[in-house]
């Protein structure tokens, strides 16, 4: 018998959303189907995801190859096509997005991390894509890295729904937030709506990845999810200051915290663990689909997460004992994280380089 996890954790007031889309997901309806019986009310994607979808499929040959007739190439080619996927997947969500006052219902397409060190094109770029996908609940993903910051504010500023992420820590979450407050207090100082949507994507299971073998038994697989409490309590302590008070009086909606990098990377341990023990509130956890499938088989609530996050500071006082630099494994799983999503989009582009000398 199925598990009623899903419906439980949406209930909590946490929106379960799938980290994964292919055409075949589409037109399958094994997207329609999550829907319908998984409590899935949102979608992410990411280059890696469409990399393995374009490489080691041919889903996709049919459309590059009209994309290819058009005179599209590289990465003109591919947003065409992503930006069909999630325009599909954005008008099933429709109807959660309009039933949940615009709250919940988004799916995310990232811009190009070349231009990960030129804000103005970053923004020029965002804009251009939530312009062409002509979607209300579609993000568009910009990571918070030092220097994303500049075009999460500039974009947010110009009124593009964003999904901040590669956040690793509460301090990168706080320097994400403070980018979405300024972005909306230029609206307001300029008599605009601050009601300019966004969600801030913490990664969880890296830290227990990147800490495994160097801690002893038993903290093992406990780091992120201390990670994830700590930053649920800035989160919510963000949401009860004055300074969001007054954005929220004038329109504005929280900047959603997003648990992302969910699925369990260590076989030993419970595949639904990073699910479970981040259920919170007014969140969302993005999961890989095999995690889904875990959590709507087997997955079990242990309750919700407090406003205050829970016992985090005691795990993170193990790992600091155990020698672990909290601060620095952050940043450089941040930069590491980084460098890959630049891989990914070379990984990517080369894959579509390839499709279409075989198809044109």
């Amino acid at each position: 018998m199925a598990s009623t996890a899903p419906k439980e954790l949406n209930e909590l007031g946490q929106s379960l959303w799938l980290d994964n889309i292919t055409r075949d997901l589409l037109d399958s309806g094994t997207l329609k189907s999550y829907i319908e019986t998984k409590s899935v009310t949102g979608l992410t994607s990411n280059p890696t995801i469409f990399d393995n979808a374009i490489s080691k499929s041919s889903w996709y040959d049919a459309e590059i190859h009209k994309q290819l007739d058009a005179g599209h190439k590289g990465e003109d080619l591919f947003f065409n096509m992503a930006i069909q996927d999630l325009s599909r997947a954005a008008d099933l969500f429709l109807p959660i997005y309009e039933r949940t006052g615009t709250v919940d219902g988004f799916v995310s397409l990232e811009v190009s991390p070349l231009f990960a060190y030129d804000t103005a094109a970053t923004v020029k770029q965002a804009q251009a894509l939530h312009a062409q996908a002509n979607k209300p609940n579609l993000f568009i993903k910009i990571p918070g890295t030092p220097e994303g910051l500049p075009a999460i504010e500039d974009a947010i500023y110009a009124g593009v729904p964003i999904n901040v992420t590669l956040l690793f820590s509460a301090d990168h979450y706080l320097a994400c937030a403070e980018a979405y407050l300024r972005g909306l207090e230029r609206r307001v100082a300029e008599g605009k709506s601050p009601d300019v949507r966004s969600v801030a994507s913490l990664f969880i299971s890296r830290w227990d990845g990147a800490v495994g073998d160097k801690v002893p038994a038993e903290i093992k697989n406990t780091l992120g999810l201390a990670v994830g409490q700590q930053t649920y309590k800035a989160y919510r302590d963000l949401l009860a200051s004055d300074r969001w008070q007054r954005l929220e009086n004038l329109g504005a909606h929280p900047q959603r915290l997003l648990f992302a990098s969910t699925g369990t990377k260590d076989k030993n341990a419970s595949d639904t663990l990073y699910i479970s023990g981040l259920a919170a509130p007014n969140t969302v956890n993005t999961m890989p689909e095999g995690t889904l499938l875990a959590f709507a088989d087997h997955g079990k609530l242990a309750g919700a997460l407090t406003a205050d996050g829970g016992n985090f500071a005691e795990v993170l006082k193990a790992h600091l004992d155990a020698g672990v630099d909290l601060t620095a494994l952050s940043e450089e799983l941040q930069a590491a994280g980084a460098k890959g999503f630049v891989k990914s989009w070379h990984e990517l582009m080369a894959a579509i380089d390839e499709k279409s000398k075989v198809l044109s």
